[in-house]
């Protein structure tokens, strides 16, 4: 898809929480067809192309990230579905999917990661 397509461009990572955030959200929305989906494995050689296409356009890459419009990337996920929702005119508070995932699933996980960094920051 070129630079000028109209459908916004979002990146995936297999096997990342925040990507599979995204991906309900636009599943529960029903916009799986309203977007281009580029996924890739972790430490593939499609990561390494899609983080170079990237590097232009974040201060860090990270996953998910979206073009979601020519020049115009973003790299959170909580800022991706806030936009998506606001384009769609979707609430994503109202989505049971999606909410259980971020109070069940996710919440767990956020808290793990919080302090595996507070850990190396401190081994460091």
């Amino acid at each position: 898809m070129s630079e000028n397509a109209s459908k916004p461009v979002l990146y995936f990572k297999k096997a990342c929480p925040f990507c599979l955030k995204v991906r309900l959200f636009l599943w529960e929305a029903r916009m799986m067809e309203e977007v281009e989906i580029r996924e890739c494995e972790p430490g593939s050689k499609q990561e390494s192309d899609i983080r170079a296409e990237l590097a232009g356009h974040l201060d860090k890459v990270s996953f998910p990230a979206a073009r979601l419009e020519p020049g115009r990337y973003i790299a959170d996920s909580g800022e991706i579905i806030a936009l998506l929702a606001a384009k769609s005119g979707c609430v994503p508070a109202d989505m049971p999917v999606l909410a259980s995932y971020i109070e069940g699933a996710l919440k767990p996980m956020m808290k793990l990661w919080k302090e595996n960094l507070e850990l190396k920051a401190a081994a460091a």
